[in-house]
C-alpha cells in the first residue's frame, strides 16, 4: 500500500515526525483496529484513529444513541437519538475520512463470539462498560496475541493499560483485575462521569493504539496510567505478571 497525494497532505504533520514518517503512516493506512464500544471512550478514540489514518476499523456495540449519551459521546448529535451507535458512528467517521473502511458489528461481544469479532485485528481497544465484557475481550486478545488497549473512566478518574500477556515479561488483563466475572460495579448512570474526562481517556487510548501500530517512545505494556481530574494528577504504576494467572503458564 502506498499513500495517495491527498494522504501526503492530510497526514503531513505525522509524516514530518521522525518517529512516524511516511513508512509509519503507510502502516497506519494498512492497519485494522477493533474498537469495543462507541461510548464515552470509544467516541473520541474513533475520531482520532480515523483522523490518524487507520485504514480499517471494526466497531462492536449493540446499543442505540440516547439523549443522556450526548454529554460525553462526542460522535453523536440530537439527530442520532434512537439510531444504533455503530451506524451513527460509521456515518460520522465517513464524513471525517471516507477512505477509512468502517465495519459495523451491532452485537454484544461475549466469550462465545469474541475471537471471531477480533479476528484479523492488529490492535483491539476496549472501552466497554462492564467487567464481563472486558474479560471476554481480554481473553480473546490474549489467545490471538493481539495487543489490548483497555481504558476506563468513572466520575473524575480514568485508567489506561496496554496488555500483551503472551510475552514472558508482560502481564495480561487478568493479572491486573483477577478473574471474577460477577464483580459488582457502579455504572456511570449511578456514579456520574465528567464528560471531558471520558474524552481525555479516549484520546489517550487512541494514542496507545497508534503506538502499538507504529512504535515510538517507551513501551507502555505492563504499565497502568491513573488519571485524577480533581487534583489534575497523572501517575503511572508498573504491573507485574501474576504467577498464578493462566497467561504465566
Amino acid at each position: 500500500m502506498s499513500l495517495s497525494d491527498d494522504d501526503l497532505i492530510r497526514f503531513a504533520r505525522h509524516i514530518v515526525l521522525k518517529e512516524i514518517g511516511g513508512a509509519g503512516q503507510t502502516r497506519l493506512r494498512a492497519s485494522h483496529v477493533v474498537v469495543i464500544g462507541a461510548g464515552g471512550i470509544g467516541s473520541p478514540a474513533l475520531q482520532y484513529l480515523v483522523a490518524a489514518g487507520v485504514g480499517r476499523i471494526t466497531i462492536v456495540d449493540d446499543d442505540v444513541v440516547d439523549l443522556s449519551n450526548l454529554q460525553r459521546q462526542t460522535l453523536f448529535g440530537m439527530a442520532d437519538i434512537g439510531t444504533s451507535k455503530t451506524a451513527a458512528a460509521a456515518a460520522a467517521l465517513a464524513r471525517l475520512d471516507p477512505a477509512t473502511t468502517v465495519e459495523q458489528r451491532t452485537t454484544r461481544i461475549d466469550a462465545g463470539n469474541a475471537k471471531e469479532l477480533l479476528a484479523g485485528a492488529e490492535v483491539v481497544l476496549d472501552g466497554s462498560d462492564n467487567f464481563t465484557t472486558r474479560l471476554a475481550v481480554a481473553d480473546a486478545a490474549l489467545a490471538s496475541h493481539i495487543p489490548l488497549v483497555s481504558a476506563a473512566v468513572s466520575q473524575f478518574e480514568g485508567q489506561l493499560g496496554v496488555y500483551r500477556g503472551w510475552e514472558a515479561d508482560k502481564p495480561c488483563y487478568r493479572c491486573f483485575v483477577g478473574s471474577d466475572p460477577d464483580r459488582q460495579g457502579v455504572s456511570c448512570a449511578d456514579a456520574g462521569v465528567l464528560g471531558a474526562m471520558a474524552g481525555v481517556m479516549g484520546s489517550l487510548a487512541a494514542l496507545e493504539v497508534i503506538r502499538a501500530i507504529v512504535p515510538f517512545g517507551d513501551d507502555s505494556a505492563g504499565k497502568l496510567l491513573l488519571a485524577d481530574a480533581l487534583s489534575l494528577r497523572f501517575r503511572t504504576i508498573a504491573l507485574s505478571k501474576d504467577p498464578g494467572c493462566g497467561c504465566a503458564r
